[in-house]
C-alpha cells in the first residue's frame, strides 16, 4: 500500500514539473518593458559613466491616476530594471531626509508617468497613451541636469 502511495506522489510530482509555467502577468510585463525601455536611456547619460560608480536615489514616482496603474508597483519595476543591468549604479530609495549635500557619485531620479490623451478605443482593445519623464538633480539642488520623455501606450486589457 505504502509502495503505490509513493509511486502516485512520484507521479504527480512529474506531472506538475512537466506542465507549462504560468504566463507571466500582462501588468508585469508592459511595465518592465517601459522600465527597461527608459534604463537604458539613463544608463547612456555621460554624467553616469561608468555606471557602476554611481548612486541614484529614486524618488517615488508620480503616476498619473487615469492610467490605473499604482506607484508603488511601478517604482519596483523601474528598480528591478537598474538592479538588472550588469555593472549598473547602487539604487536606493530616497526619502525627503536625504535632502541637502551628497557625495560626487549620488544622483536623485524623479519620474512622472502621465496620460498623454483619453483612453484610444480600437475594435479590439483599448490604448491608454503615456509618457514617462525622467530626470536626474544632485542632492543638493532641485534643478534637473538630465531629462528625457519615453512615451508610448499600454493595452488597457493588460492593466
Amino acid at each position: 500500500m505504502l509502495r503505490h502511495i509513493a509511486l502516485l506522489a512520484l507521479i504527480m510530482l512529474l506531472a506538475g514539473c512537466a506542465a507549462q509555467p504560468p504566463e507571466p502577468d500582462p501588468i508585469r510585463r508592459a511595465l518592465q518593458n517601459l522600465s527597461d525601455r527608459a534604463v537604458d536611456r539613463v544608463i547612456q547619460v555621460d554624467a553616469l559613466q561608468p555606471p557602476a560608480d554611481q548612486v541614484l536615489l529614486l524618488v517615488s514616482p508620480q503616476v498619473d491616476d487615469s492610467l490605473e496603474i499604482d506607484s508603488d508597483r511601478f517604482l519596483e519595476s523601474l528598480t528591478r530594471a537598474l538592479l538588472g543591468v550588469s555593472d549598473g549604479p547602487q539604487v536606493l530609495d530616497w526619502r525627503p531626509a536625504m535632502a541637502g549635500e551628497g557625495g560626487a557619485h549620488q544622483w536623485r531620479m524623479e519620474s512622472r508617468l502621465e496620460a498623454t490623451a483619453p483612453r484610444l478605443r480600437l475594435t479590439d482593445r483599448d490604448l491608454l497613451p503615456y509618457r514617462l519623464t525622467l530626470s536626474l538633480h544632485r542632492p543638493d539642488n532641485d534643478g534637473a541636469l538630465w531629462q528625457t520623455e519615453v512615451e508610448g501606450a499600454f493595452d488597457a486589457t493588460a492593466l
